[in-house]
């Protein structure tokens, strides 16, 4: 015997469309500031003469197309299921988490390729304007504070999309800090270090593409929960009064959530009426307890206590 139960509403202290208007204001703060500091970055980079800033600039540029990718997923992730999709569009998600991973691995590849350009030809390196400085210095507070406004907003929400969003911002943070380096090398008689900050920034982008997009990727290949969620599903599902077993726990990520595929035992002298009940009653607590889409049971007789 087999049931299903599936999570109807959120469980979390926000309901949906708050969390959705949160998701989706959070973005568009990021879009405007990554629209100011791009320009700001870019015309300074070329004034000052920092191929390191201009990569900062182009970095941030990019950002803009992960936000308007999160808008997107934070839309069709809202939806609830249809005919098509049964078990909802929190997918949508991951397909976009995956996108942002190889946005940044693209990005990453591109001042990687500027970077060794610039190196093959030391002698059209030359130094930095002090003005690179002064960028950076403002790239590094509006994009630390861009940071921690959106990562509290994806904690509130509960967002991976928002989450890696947010750490793709941290990640500007720290380039800007390696392009600042250079910079100082760069002043210091040192002009080789502006092109070699821009390699580094191209490196630590890459990174967080490949890191991003591998999550992805696994998740899309029902990937299973982590082992100690698993494990906190499996007592919960002992802890049900009536069940007296569980095997074959199995779980896949959706999005956010997770689905669940259990079989559960059960008296072996009950009535069917009873063990769908025990049944039901687990399911239920696991869905009030856990971020769980959706569990298939499957009641078989069990060992009695």
């Amino acid at each position: 015997m087999r049931t299903m139960r599936t999570l109807e509403s959120s469980k979390d202290p926000l309901s949906i469309e708050p969390q959705r208007s949160l998701a989706a204001r959070s973005t568009w703060v990021s879009a405007a500031v990554n629209i100011a500091l791009s320009a700001f970055q870019v015309t300074l980079g070329i004034v000052a003469g920092s191929q390191g800033l201009i990569a900062d600039g182009v970095h941030s540029l990019s950002d803009l197309i992960a936000d308007f990718v999160v808008l997107l997923a934070t839309y069709q992730s809202g939806r609830g299921a249809d005919e098509s999709h049964p078990y909802g569009h929190q997918r949508f998600e991951t397909g976009a988490s995956l996108a942002l991973g190889v946005l940044l691995l693209i990005v990453g590849a591109g001042m990687l390729w500027s970077a060794l350009h610039k190196l093959e030809n030391p002698a059209a390196i030359r130094t930095v304007q002090a003005a690179g400085l002064w960028a950076v210095g403002v790239s590094l507070l509006a994009k630390e504070l861009l940071f921690r406004y959106m990562l509290k907003t994806a904690e509130r929400v509960k967002s991976s999309v928002l989450v890696a969003n947010a750490w793709h911002a941290r990640s500007d943070a720290a380039s800007s800090l390696v392009v600042g380096v250079g910079i100082l090398g760069s002043r210091a008689g040192y002009s080789m270090l502006d092109p070699i900050a821009a390699l580094i920034v191209g490196l630590m982008i890459g990174r967080m593409g490949w890191k991003f997009g591998w999550k992805a990727l696994n998740e899309l290949m029902d990937h299973s929960a982590d082992t100690q969620e698993v494990e906190a599903i499996r007592r919960t599902l002992l802890e049900t009064p009536g069940v007296n077993g569980v095997h074959e726990l199995r779980t896949r990520k959706m999005g956010d959530y997770i689905i669940v595929d259990v079989h559960v035992e059960v008296d072996p002298n009950l009535t069917v009426e009873a063990g769908h009940s025990i049944s039901d009653a687990a399911s239920q607590r696991v869905l009030a307890r856990h971020r769980v889409l959706n569990v298939m049971t499957h009641v078989d007789p069990g060992p009695n206590r």
